[in-house]
């Protein structure tokens, strides 16, 4: 049995969008699965990216909004949905609503999301970068 404090739940914020990693390489021995609960604010976006050997489940808890996919679909995402991305599939989200979007994204095998978080999701640097784990190939690298 692995039990993860509250103390040991990190926190990592960039442009309106909160990923508390609940089970992840930092504080997990876990070698299946990374448990993430994300919080995107009204108007904010998790950029499209890609996790190249990992699959990812979003559990849609609070809000709506578009997720953004390959070929430029977007795709309403509300409440209650449950949508899985296999490995390399393109995906982001927009927060098109008035209050938080809100989901738990269980990833396997895990990825330590930190990364991710320190690069600059704004669009206007030198260092711009699509948001997911280290090694997550950017959007044009795969039609």
């Amino acid at each position: 049995m692995e039990r993860i404090p509250a103390a040991q739940i990190r926190e990592f914020s960039n442009s309106g969008v909160t990923s508390r990693q609940l089970l992840f390489p930092e504080n997990s021995s876990s070698t299946r699965l990374t448990i993430t609960r994300v919080t995107i604010k009204p108007g904010a976006r998790n950029p499209p990216h890609r996790h190249p050997v990992s699959e990812q489940v979003w559990i849609a808890l609070r809000g709506h909004g578009n997720l953004h996919l390959d070929a430029g679909r977007i795709e309403s995402l509300v409440a209650g949905d449950v949508v899985r991305f296999e490995d390399g599939d393109l995906h982001g989200f927009a927060n098109t609503g008035t209050t938080d979007f809100e989901y738990l994204a269980v990833t396997s095998p895990p990825v330590n999301f930190r990364a991710a978080y320190e690069r600059n999701w704004s669009g206007k640097g030198p260092h711009d970068a699509q948001p997911g784990a280290a090694g997550d190939a950017p959007q044009a690298a795969r039609p």
